[in-house]
């Protein structure tokens, strides 16, 4: 599936304002990575996905909504949902299989990440505001990837990362991340 990365500066004040041109750096950075992992998976993917078809943009964002409420209640104990226990039982419940029929595919990829990182104003409010005690942060990385069988919906793999540290803007450190976000995909 297209990619859902997203990269933001943190303003002194800590608010997040989106910039274009890192997220279409990273998202090709981790392209770059997810190509070069096609040999070792095995598989032939499906790459040419119009990322601006309606159906396409539903499900990438129906994943990201998902794949939050997986790293709440699968990874939280105090969070952990009766019905569901540690079971990976999550569905997403867009026409996955259309997508499947239209593609040839078998199985989505899906990919959420967000990026952050602070400006030298916010780097210098933090400074500060240490001096006083008061811990603010500056930037995180979280990311989500999930391996959905797209005849049913549902999300056979997942796995998650929360760091404060990388940089997708980065070839390499990009492909660190990727390393961390697919460690045990199914082979």
């Amino acid at each position: 599936m297209p990619l859902n990365v997203e990269l933001f500066m943190i303003s002194a004040g800590g608010l997040p304002e989106p910039v274009a041109e890192w997220s279409a750096q990273a998202r090709e950075n981790m392209s770059v990575s997810i190509r070069n992992r096609e040999a070792a998976v095995g598989r032939t993917l499906v790459t040419d996905i119009d990322a601006d078809d309606p159906q396409v943009v539903d499900l990438i964002r129906l994943h990201g909504t998902v794949a939050s409420a997986i790293a709440l209640h699968h990874y939280m104990d105090r969070y952990e949902l009766p019905t569901k226990g540690k079971q990976l039982d999550w569905r997403l419940t867009g026409d996955t299989a259309r997508l499947a029929e239209r593609t040839g595919a078998d199985y989505g990829l899906f990919i959420f990440l967000r990026d952050s990182y602070a400006t030298m104003e916010r780097k210098a409010t933090m400074v500060v505001a240490a001096l006083f005690k008061v811990n603010l942060g500056g930037g995180a990385q979280v990311g989500y990837a999930s391996l959905v069988d797209l005849r049913s919906g549902r999300v056979v793999w997942f796995n998650r990362l929360s760091r404060q540290w990388g940089d997708l803007r980065d070839r390499a450190s990009a492909e660190g991340t990727m390393d961390v976000l697919l460690e045990d995909f199914p082979q």
